[in-house]
């Protein structure tokens, strides 16, 4: 029979609570909660390891947590108060997992093409646009993207539920902007910097060699270090009234010109 757990006051639960919660917690024990169907599934396709499933019965079927015994899961049965204590958002299908993070170093990125594609942002706080980049990310392809400068933790629940598990599937690396500008020029990257300062219209420029698109805030842009590494600064041509647009939504305009020029490989 699968292991129980019906009250909120268990050390287990007390436990998971802070983590649910504490992005420090999260980073010193190397875990961070995950729930739903779908986004369970991508954390297991895109490598992870699942430490313990909580699972509500009258959500999640027996049969359903059991057959991921096959993992080498630990399986957990939770009464319908504990789960509410542990789900981040009502509509969550009675899945919770605890997962083990990774450690998204610019060491481990690893590129499948030759002239890879990247995506780096600098300094995006907002999980909601953090999660908004990952998925542009994914609908493109890109080879990977790196955080710079990361302002928030990437096991946030909010970034994990606005990048519909895209978190999951795309290859992150998170340094400080110098250290992503000096893994960029050993690797012989052009980057290719949104900003307005010295900028040519970003449909003029070649992104056909191992290039990496760098947006930053939409409040105050990208730092000087990018603005002095760039290769060529660009710009999207604005025809309203307002000078800016969202970053997710500038960052796609980007890499889809690359991915078209590429032809769509």
């Amino acid at each position: 029979m699968d292991k129980q757990i019906t009250s909120v006051n268990n050390p287990l639960i007390k436990r998971l609570v802070q983590l649910k919660s504490k992005s420090r917690e999260r980073r010193d024990s190397g875990l961070f909660l995950l729930e739903g169907k779908r986004e369970l599934s991508l954390a297991i396709k895109g490598g992870y390891t699942v430490d313990t499933l909580l699972y509500f019965p009258e959500y999640f079927s027996a049969s359903e947590a059991n057959s991921m015994s096959r993992y080498n899961i630990e399986i957990i049965e939770i009464s319908k108060e504990v789960f509410q204590k542990l789900a981040h958002r009502d509509t969550t299908e009675g899945v919770i997992a605890v997962v083990k993070s990774k450690h998204h170093s610019l060491e481990d990125l690893k590129f499948k093409k030759k002239n890879p594609l990247l995506l780096v942002a600098e300094a995006p706080e907002k999980p909601g646009n953090i999660g908004a980049l990952l998925r542009t990310a994914d609908a493109a392809n890109v080879d990977a993207v790196i955080i710079a400068n990361p302002k928030s933790d990437l096991y946030n629940a909010n970034i994990i539920r606005s990048s519909v598990g895209c978190v999951f599937t795309t290859e992150i690396a998170m340094a400080s902007s110098q250290e992503a500008i000096t893994f960029l020029k050993t690797y012989n990257f052009n980057i290719f910097c949104a900003t307005l300062q010295d900028a040519k219209n970003y449909n003029e420029q070649d992104y056909t060699l191992p290039s990496a698109i760098v947006v930053g805030t939409e409040a105050t842009g990208l730092t000087q270090v990018w603005r002095e590494a760039s290769t060529q600064n660009v710009i999207i041509p604005m025809q309203g009234v307002i000078d800016s647009m969202n970053v997710s939504v500038a960052a796609g305009i980007l890499v889809f010109e690359a991915k078209r020029q590429r032809n769509f490989e």
